[in-house]
């Protein structure tokens, strides 16, 4: 029987009723929706709709469903409408007529929201968990690699030699502030719609903050008609992941760069790479390139889900249907990224010798070079003109700059000295950028330790 189904006197199309339906993906929302009908059925007793034995069964029902919620068997029904259709279903299967009584005094409008709410919020719990596995991975590699040294890029162009922990660490504070996002906005999620009814507020005198409490939420929301449309928090934590997607795309192809002949800084890990069908030589960065494109899709969901809330008017519109798969594909996608990140980033070699190696050549040393000047009283716009004109020298010599004699040095500027050759060093280099902000190994509370 469909839940609303008084009213008409001819069936459905059975295409159009295939067509929309939902629970082919909304049962994914089984335990939330199992969950919040256990907080409902509690208010209703406190309403006085329920006796204690129609409590119980109710709950007792719940509680069989729920521990069948793991069997794709028990999932497969060609009638349930949505996962609120399918609950009821099972539970009037279960305990008879009085499983019609659950729905007393709600709406589905008022359900999806708070399952959703649900969902998302165990889903920030998770990604902050697995996000906080990914920085320890890159904090272990960053100690790790000591003080090794390597290029550091602007616009992708060696610039200047940077320690490896330096630059591993900088997608550590990408990350920290994803999962400071995602902190964030758990606050708005963290709101129960339940009571909020239809679109006017509940037709039963509900304890909606008892409801909240026991259900682990703030507070209940301040405005039904809000509550029952509002997908804000959809869009915000597909707009947070859709962020993290582009910093692990970011490294991803950083990671490739590096893995490639021309580099030679990364070693690939077997475990995490696939071959040529072709060419019996090749290893393929298959994680990295999948990582790089998934990134595109959370991009898109994210998109997705604005272009759909974008001229809804209120309250509840069936549209919002629409709103879940973009929500579920970009979760699932990063819950299962992020455990594959850590271990690419536990197993994958770095080429030390050569990153070394290239740290100190290219004339990456420049930069020090006019800050020698500097500090013997020259001033900067002139020391980077001598400097820049030191390395047109080199290159027609084909040399770096510490292969310049003083008699090469001293007509650009009297400054240069003995002493210069000695600020040309790799550590040397490194150590002039001795300020805040060069290697932090980040602590922060709840995520690092």
């Amino acid at each position: 029987m469909k839940m609303w189904s008084g009213r008409f006197r001819q069936p459905l199309d059975a295409g159009f009723e295939r067509w929309q339906r939902s629970f082919e993906f909304d049962r994914c929302l089984l335990r939330e929706e199992v969950t919040a009908s256990r907080a409902h059925a509690g208010a209703l007793k406190s309403a006085g709709v329920l006796s204690s034995s129609e409590l119980f069964a109710i709950l007792q029902g719940l509680e069989q469903i729920a521990k069948k919620a793991s069997s794709p068997a028990f999932l497969e029904d060609a009638e349930a409408e949505d996962v609120h259709h399918f609950v009821e279903k099972q539970l009037v299967a279960l305990i008879g007529d009085t499983g019609y009584k659950l729905h007393s005094g709600r709406s589905r409008n008022e359900q999806i929201a708070t399952d959703l709410r649900l969902y998302v919020r165990a889903a920030i719990d998770q990604l902050r968990a697995d996000l906080a596995d990914v920085t320890g991975v890159f904090l272990d590699r960053a100690e790790t690699a000591g003080t090794s040294a390597m290029p550091a890029y602007t616009h992708l162009q060696r610039a200047e030699p940077v320690l490896i922990g330096h630059w591993l660490l900088a997608y550590v504070e990408m990350f920290l502030r994803d999962a400071e996002r995602l902190a964030d906005c758990r606050k708005r999620v963290n709101l129960s719609p339940l009571g909020s009814g239809a679109v006017a507020g509940a037709t039963l005198p509900l304890d909606r903050r008892a409801m909240a409490e026991e259900l682990g939420f703030y507070e209940p929301t301040a405005n039904s008609m809000d509550a029952t449309s509002d997908r804000d928090f959809t869009l915000e934590f597909v707009g947070v992941l859709s962020v993290l997607g582009m910093h692990l795309s970011r490294w991803a192809e950083e990671m490739i760069l590096f893995s490639s002949q021309e580099y030679g800084f990364v070693r690939l890990p077997e475990a995490y790479s696939t071959g040529s069908s072709a060419m019996p030589q090749k290893m393929n960065a298959d994680l990295l390139e999948l990582t790089r494109g998934k990134a595109a899709r959370l991009i898109g969901n994210a998109t997705a889900l604005l272009v759909t809330m974008k001229g809804l008017p209120l309250a509840y519109n069936k549209d919002l249907q629409e709103t879940q798969q973009p929500m579920f594909d970009a979760a699932g996608t990063v819950l299962s990224l992020l455990p594959l990140v850590s271990g690419w980033m536990r197993a994958v070699e770095f080429n030390r010798d050569r990153m070394q190696e290239a740290a100190q050549s290219g004339f990456m040393n420049a930069w020090a070079g006019a800050t020698y000047l500097v500090r013997r009283g020259v001033p900067f716009r002139l020391a980077h003109e001598q400097m820049g004109k030191a390395v047109q020298i080199c290159i027609q010599k084909g040399c770096e700059l510490a292969d310049l004699s003083l008699e090469e040095l001293r007509p650009l500027h009297p400054a240069f000295d003995q002493d210069f050759y000695s600020s040309l060093t790799l550590r040397a280099v490194l150590d002039i950028h001795d300020v805040p902000g060069l290697v932090r190994y980040a602590v922060r509370v709840g995520l690092v330790r």
